[in-house]
């Protein structure tokens, strides 16, 4: 499992068509690509053009091979760099720190075979 949080600040003006791209990627990532597990897109209550990006994948190849070679994130690609003020994407990278407390992980004395 691999994680990515993304923390954006988009152009005030250019919230609209930030969401509108946004949009299109989160659910063509979900929806399209098997590796990509979860895609949350949350806004800030106090500054509205501030954003997080919740990513989940399958592994960090399913991120860096799969997803970035998608018509959709070559699309978004293009939209963030027109919305997102320079500077403003910081990516944070993760894997689990309990692997064996994944719900997907064998249980403890449980034969994997």
């Amino acid at each position: 499992m691999f994680t990515v949080i993304v923390n954006l600040t988009v152009r005030p003006n250019l919230v609209e068509e930030f969401l509108d791209g946004i949009h299109a990627n989160a659910l063509a990532s979900v929806r399209d690509e098997p590796g990509c597990l979860r895609f949350d897109v949350h806004r800030s209550t106090e500054q509205p053009h501030l954003f997080v990006l919740y990513e989940i994948y399958a592994s960090a190849e399913a991120f860096y091979t799969q997803h970035r070679k998608e018509p959709h994130y070559v699309a978004w690609r293009e939209v963030a760099a027109r919305c997102v003020e320079p500077g403003g994407q910081v990516n944070t990278f993760a894997v689990p720190a309990f692997p064996d407390d994944l719900p997907e992980a064998p249980a403890r004395g449980d034969d994997p075979r």
